[in-house]
């Protein structure tokens, strides 16, 4: 027994002077286990004259695995797997000398792969594509010096998409996007990441906004209205608009003309947008452009009214959210 006894002692002896051992040069050699200071374990694997051979193992606080790591034997590339706390394969990949190198996959918890990406040392390079949950392709794009550059192309809805080139990390040149059915939606002129030159979009085969852009800069918005003749009007030219009925707009423009539109104004206002406007009455859908509202005043009955510059033709009834905003604007006005 007393045998036994000694014999399990030098064993453990033995064990424990095998395992995390340095040598002469200080170099990590044999089989190391590290832990932290509560005991739990980090990581265990072999060295060999202190680089990592074979398969290394890491691991989270509470003992499930985190990352699988098998190296070569020089120690300067390892195949890498990742996971999550729950088990989750979440990536898979290869690091030459600690860096992301050649192809990596990325997984979702159901085990469904989300993205493949190339990087060449630690950098972005060559083409990445991401999918959707159903495993479509929803975006790929090429890559060079971790910027886009090249052709991309994205995934709109379920069957449109978008596609254009980036160079040095932006878009430039032309950029199209197509619908559900293939038709054209809208088509464009990017220089160095910015709208630049003539942007339109497209209703059912016809154009419905061409826009104008200088460097990122909206200079001109041109939008389709419908009359019993199809026209295109500025939008820097309009003053008001006035719903008259469910399928009737009529627009005062600047010049104190009137246009009278035959289509819903949620069409018109949807192409026009909201970057001049303001809503003046909700309930009655009025659009006003904001540098046109000088402030507030009464009507004959004593009702406040907008005062606008132009002065139009029609008395616009602000509602409180309208009252609140011109308010606003002249105390901004005042302080400046």
């Amino acid at each position: 027994m007393k045998i036994q006894f000694l014999f399990a002692l030098l064993l453990l002896a033995f064990t424990c002077s095998a395992q995390n051992a340095i040598d002469k040069q200080g170099r990590r050699q044999g089989h190391w286990i590290k832990t932290d200071k509560d005991g739990s374990k980090i990581y265990e694997g072999n060295f060999i004259d202190g680089h990592e051979t074979g398969l290394f193992q890491y691991y989270y606080p509470n003992g499930k695995l985190r990352m699988r790591n098998d190296f070569t034997p020089d120690g300067k590339q390892c195949s890498h797997e990742a996971y999550d706390e729950e088990g989750h394969l979440i990536a898979t990949g290869t690091f030459t000398q600690h860096n992301r190198d050649g192809e990596w996959k990325f997984y979702t918890e159901e085990g469904k792969l989300i993205k493949i990406a190339h990087y060449r040392m630690g950098v972005k390079e060559g083409i990445h594509v991401v999918f959707t949950q159903k495993g479509d392709t929803a975006e790929v794009s090429t890559w060079k010096d971790n910027h886009r550059d090249g052709r991309w192309w994205k995934r709109i809805g379920t069957n449109g998409h978008i596609e254009g080139t980036y160079r040095n990390g932006g878009l430039n040149g032309r950029v199209v996007e197509y619908g559900e059915q293939g038709e054209l939606v809208s088509e464009g002129n990017y220089v160095d990441g910015s709208r630049h030159g003539s942007y339109r979009y497209y209703e059912n085969g016809r154009m419905s906004i061409d826009e104008t852009w200088e460097r990122g800069i909206l200079t001109d918005r041109k939008v389709l209205v419908l009359q019993p003749e199809a026209t295109y009007v500025s939008i820097f030219k309009i003053a008001c608009m006035v719903p008259k009925g469910k399928n009737q707009v009529t627009i005062y423009t600047r010049n104190g003309e009137s246009v009278q539109t035959y289509e819903p104004f949620e069409n018109l206002y949807a192409r026009i947008g909201n970057e001049t406007f303001t809503l003046a009455n909700r309930e009655g859908r009025i659009m006003i452009a904001t540098d046109c509202v000088m402030g507030l005043k009464k009507d004959a009955e004593g009702r406040d009214v907008l005062d606008t510059e132009p002065a139009l033709p029609v008395d616009i009834f602000p509602d409180e959210d309208c009252k609140k905003m011109v308010e606003s604007l002249q105390r901004e006005g005042f302080e400046n």
